[in-house]
């Protein structure tokens, strides 16, 4: 039997080390590579938010799935939080866009008194004007729906002890009937929420006559208090909810105007803008299909028959032709 000499035995190790070596370069190379192919992609994707409320998630669910259709990298971080959460990331270059309102501008700038928050197209203009002089913050088109907060109560309170304003649900509290509310914790802390409605009503809730819950659910508080849990006979609701009286709700006119307008709107990172230009293309129109009815609608679907808001988002923007089939 033959052997193989030192000097080829040596030729072959070597050869099959030197093979592996060369491999194992080639494959780091290649790891390098795509790590950094990766970390290029996290750099120059748009970071999608929004507030933690049905329509929050509808909307945002919206923005990112055009952005994806139209090939613009994006992170999903929609239902961040409640206003004050998702504003700061905004500012604080934690995200990129997100949904938000116009009359918000009123409590982010600390200038609730100016008449202009009671006019759609003054509260637009006023607010992208601060909002970009301050902070390079850019608003594009916002849609043509109210989605103000609102007070709703059980229909048969409102119909025996004959509440329709906001005035007569007032005195109805300082007459010192049975009431409970339930809501957000922001609408309870907000300046521009229940605060500013006691103050233009003159009435104030105690302790044991609100409900606070986390979130922005209206489907929850609308159910709590159509189903009396907790004792509760009244509930936070916005303009562009659906279903209510369906559940038997009535929804209190807010007849002295207390609240600002607060359309839907999305709000962009300049830097992100002129990185993507074709975002503002890509949105406007869509925002501009979002009348008060089709967010009730859309809402509704969402809060009341419990379908998952990606997908009612996808079945609007498919039906409206801005997402393919």
């Amino acid at each position: 039997m033959k052997t193989i000499s030192g000097f080829f035995l040596k030729r072959i190790v070597g050869a099959f080390f030197g093979g592996v070596f060369v491999m194992t370069v080639l494959a780091c190379t290649d790891k390098t590579q795509a790590n950094k192919s990766n970390t290029i992609q996290t750099v120059d994707a748009v970071r999608v938010s929004s507030k933690v409320d049905t329509e929050g998630d509808l909307l945002g669910n919206m923005i990112l799935l055009l952005l994806e259709e139209n090939g613009i990298p994006t992170i999903n971080k929609i239902q961040l939080g409640t206003t004050k959460i998702v504003r700061y990331a905004l500012l604080n270059n934690e995200i990129d866009i997100y949904p938000e309102y116009t009359g918000s501008a009123a409590f982010n700038f600390n200038n609730a008194n100016n008449p202009a928050w009671k006019n759609a197209e003054a509260t637009y203009n006023l607010g992208k004007n601060l909002d970009y002089e301050q902070n390079k913050i850019v608003w594009l088109k916002s849609a043509p729906a109210n989605n103000t907060w609102a007070i709703a109560v059980r229909s048969d309170l409102a119909a025996s002890n004959n509440l329709k304003t906001l005035e007569d649900l007032s005195k109805y509290i300082n007459d010192g009937h049975f009431f409970k509310m339930v809501a957000s914790s922001e609408f309870m802390e907000r300046g521009d929420a229940l605060p500013l409605f006691e103050k233009t009503y003159a009435f104030k809730l105690k302790p044991n006559q609100v409900l606070p819950l986390p979130g922005g659910d209206v489907g929850v508080f609308a159910k709590a208090a159509a189903e009396q849990k907790s004792g509760v006979n009244a509930a936070l609701v916005y303009g562009t909810s659906g279903a209510v009286a369906q559940l038997g709700l009535v929804v209190l006119e807010d007849s002295k105007m207390a609240q600002p307008i607060f359309e839907p709107v999305p709000m962009i990172r300049e830097s992100v803008l002129k990185k993507y230009p074709q975002i503002a293309d890509i949105l406007n129109p869509v925002f501009s299909s979002l009348d008060l009815k089709t967010l009730q609608h859309l809402n509704g679907l969402v809060a009341f028959e419990g379908k998952d808001a990606k997908l009612v988002a996808a079945d609007y923007l498919k039906s409206k032709g801005f997402l393919k089939q």
